[in-house]
């Protein structure tokens, strides 16, 4: 972020040191822990950075090969203060600054007209739906039936603890699916379709899906096992519609990433869960004194 009014001064970076800062991070994280780590350019998104700083962000995304991530047409305010800055509206601007193609990934894509539905089309954008974030925030439903009707493509995200609080996929899963049934009927989005969304959908929103979102022979072993015999699981009819409506995060009996088990018995084997929540809590109150002091 170096731009806009509503930045915190000590949030407010120089566009050189950002990119500066942003190299470096590319240098030290990229493609470590057996790949398992990506990097990607995320500038926040259009109002609170320049167009120097956009503009340099797509060029060396495609330099270095590696993705842009941003935020898109959340709220109506955003876009009339986009249209009111650059004369157009949100989507087409990203796409005059570059950032549109294969390796980008909008958050939200709320509000768009037909010339931007388009643009996410022609360019072959990526779409990241938060239907959680967008209900919590009163931003709107975006139209994701009628952005996989026009083959654009469409994968699920949460945007940020502070705006939404669970960061569970089987809560934006479902969540997904009632708000295009709301609008468009209940043989919209069915639950086959959003659990690809949430799979082979995210992983080819990364340009990971040769490696993992599938359970294929040749792809890292990134497998979920999901218990489904709880009381508000049962009966099972459907194993995809029980995953999508009925399934929960504490369902998860197992999880393994590139073969390695990092949950058994709903028991998280890697790291110290209590440590862990503790250690969260001091930090956060850490974080907000230092907030308090800034103020």
């Amino acid at each position: 972020m170096d731009k806009g009014d509503e930045v915190p001064a000590a949030l407010r970076e120089q566009t050189a040191s950002s990119i500066e800062e942003s190299l470096s991070l590319l240098a030290a994280w990229h493609g470590k822990a057996g790949g398992r780590i990506r990097y990607c350019f995320a500038p926040r998104f259009a109002i609170s950075c320049t167009r120097d700083l956009l503009e340099r962000v797509a060029a060396l995304s495609r330099e270095h090969g590696v993705m842009i991530h941003t935020h898109a047409s959340e709220n109506k305010t955003e876009c009339e203060l986009v249209q009111q800055e650059s004369g157009v509206r949100n989507i087409t601007y990203l796409d005059q600054v570059g950032l549109t193609g294969r390796h980008v990934a909008l958050a939200h894509c709320v509000h768009l007209n037909v010339d931007e539905i388009e643009i996410l089309k022609n360019t072959g954008t990526n779409v990241v739906h938060c239907p959680s974030s967008n209900l919590k925030l009163g931003s709107g439903i975006a139209p994701i039936a009628k952005l996989l009707e026009e083959g654009i493509s469409v994968s699920l995200g949460a945007d940020g603890a502070a705006c939404n609080n669970r960061l569970d996929m089987f809560t934006e899963m479902r969540t997904a699916t009632l708000l295009q049934k709301v609008l468009h009927g209940p043989e919209a989005l069915p639950a086959v379709r959003v659990l690809r969304m949430a799979t082979i959908d995210g992983a080819r929103a990364l340009g990971l899906n040769a490696e993992i979102g599938t359970l294929e022979v040749g792809k890292r072993a990134d497998v979920s096992v999901v218990r489904l015999d709880s009381l508000h699981a049962t009966p099972v009819s459907e194993v995809v519609s029980a995953l999508v409506y009925s399934a929960e995060a504490n369902d998860v009996d197992t999880v393994i990433v590139d073969g390695e088990v990092l949950l058994r018995d709903g028991k998280l084997l890697t790291i110290d869960e209590r440590e862990t929540i503790a250690t969260a809590k001091a930090e956060a109150q850490t974080l907000m004194d230092r907030a308090a002091d800034l103020r």
